[in-house]
C-alpha cells in the first residue's frame, strides 16, 4: 500500500486538475473511487413493455437480501438520473433489475440498454425482506409489485424443503403478467409453491375490501405472513383488510411511493428551486417532490427509499420554506435538513447542494 501512494501522487503530475483514477474507467469501467459502477452483462424481454437487465456490480456493491431495491442512475441527453428499483434474482447472487418502461429512465433502460453500457449504482437497501424463520407465507402482488418477491420466490424454492409459498398475482392479462413462464415451472416443479394468477379483464381486481376473495383462493390465509406489493390503492385495502382481521403483524407491504395527503402541495405553491453547489435552478410547482425536479435538472441527488422513511435524502435548507407532501405542513429554518424526497417548494428555496 505504501507504494501504491507515491505512485498516485507521481501519476497526478500529468493528470491535474484531475485525480489519476477519474482516468480508470477509459481503461476499467468498473474503476471508481467516487461512484460505484455496474456493467450491463445482458438485456432480457419479459413481456412487450419489460426486461430484466443484470449487470456486474464493481468494488463496493453488498450481496442483497431478497426483496431489496437499489438506486441506479443512467445518463440522458448528458443528464443522470436516478430511480429505485427492485432487485430480482435471489438473495446473494448476481444482482438483476426487472424494469417496466413507464416513465423516461424506466423507458431508456428497457428500449436502449445493451450489454456492455455503464450503470451508476448505490447499495442495495430496504427492509421488504424474507422473515428470520421459517412460516407459512402468502405473497399478493400486482404488476410490477411482483418484481421484489420473484426475488424472494427464487430464492426460497428450491433451497428450503420447508417451504410453503402461496403466490397471487394480479395482472390484466395473462400475457402481461411477469416471469408467467419460470413461475409456471416453478409451481409444477415444487410443491412448496402455489402460484395463482388473477386476470382482471376476466375476473375484475381482487377485492380487498371483504375477506370472500381471499377466503376463496387462500383459505388460511391469516395464519400466513402476508408481503403485499403493488399500487398504492391495493396496499391501503390490504392494510385496513389485515387491520380487521385483528392480524396486522402478519402483514409486510412494500410501497414505491410515499403516502400523500390528498390536497398537499397544490394551491398555487412552488417557486424557483435553487441548488447552490451545482450552479443550477428550475422552476417547480407545489407537488413535484424538490429530489426529483433536482434530478430532472441534473443535480446529483442523495436519496434512498424515496418514500420519507430511510432519511438518506437530507439536504441543508439555506433559505425559503417547503411542504410536507405528506403532511401538508410548511416549514423551514435556515441550515434546516430536509427531505427532498416528500418535500416541495413553497416559495423560493435555495439548498447547499
Amino acid at each position: 500500500m505504501s507504494s501504491i501512494r507515491p505512485l498516485s501522487r507521481v501519476a497526478s503530475v500529468f493528470t491535474t486538475p484531475r485525480a489519476p483514477e477519474d482516468f480508470l474507467w477509459l481503461v476499467n469501467p468498473l474503476s471508481s473511487s467516487r461512484q460505484l459502477r455496474g456493467v450491463v452483462t445482458a438485456v432480457i424481454p419479459e413481456t412487450s413493455d419489460s426486461a430484466t437487465i443484470s449487470f456486474r456490480p464493481g468494488r463496493g456493491w453488498k450481496a442483497h437480501q431478497a426483496g431489496q431495491y437499489a438506486r441506479i442512475g443512467v445518463e440522458i441527453d448528458g443528464v443522470r438520473h436516478w430511480r429505485s428499483y427492485s432487485l430480482s434474482t435471489p438473495g446473494g447472487s448476481d444482482p438483476a433489475i426487472t424494469v417496466t418502461a413507464n416513465g423516461r429512465v424506466s423507458e431508456t433502460l428497457v428500449r436502449r440498454t445493451r450489454p456492455g453500457h455503464v450503470l451508476f449504482l448505490a447499495p442495495p437497501q430496504g427492509d421488504f425482506i424474507l422473515p428470520e424463520h421459517p412460516r407459512p407465507l402468502l405473497m399478493l402482488t400486482a404488476g410490477s409489485g411482483l418484481t421484489p418477491v420473484m426475488s424472494m420466490v427464487r430464492t426460497l424454492v428450491g433451497r428450503r424443503r420447508d417451504a410453503d409459498v402461496v403466490l397471487v398475482h394480479s395482472s390484466r392479462t395473462l400475457d402481461d403478467a411477469l416471469f408467467r413462464n419460470e413461475l409456471a415451472a416453478l409451481d409444477e416443479e415444487h410443491t412448496g409453491l402455489r402460484v395463482v394468477h388473477w386476470v382482471t379483464t376476466d375476473q375484475g381486481r381482487i377485492d380487498l375490501t371483504r375477506t370472500h376473495d381471499l377466503d376463496t383462493v387462500v383459505p388460511d390465509w391469516r395464519n400466513r405472513a402476508a408481503y403485499v406489493c403493488g399500487p398504492a390503492e391495493m396496499l391501503d385495502a390490504a392494510t385496513a383488510l389485515w387491520q380487521s382481521a385483528d392480524v396486522p403483524g402478519q402483514l409486510t407491504v412494500e410501497r414505491f411511493a410515499p403516502v400523500l395527503l390528498a390536497g398537499a402541495g397544490t394551491g398555487g405553491d412552488g417557486g424557483l428551486v435553487t441548488f447552490e453547489t451545482s450552479d443550477k435552478e428550475v422552476e417547480v410547482d407545489g407537488s413535484t417532490p424538490i429530489l426529483e425536479a433536482g434530478e430532472d435538472a441534473g443535480v446529483v441527488m442523495p436519496s434512498g427509499c424515496r418514500m420519507g422513511i430511510c432519511r438518506s435524502c437530507l439536504t441543508p435548507l439555506l433559505a425559503g420554506q417547503v411542504r410536507d407532501l405528506r403532511t401538508g405542513e410548511v416549514h423551514g429554518d435556515e441550515g434546516e435538513l430536509i427531505q427532498t424526497c416528500v418535500s416541495a417548494a413553497a416559495g423560493p428555496v435555495h439548498l447547499e447542494i
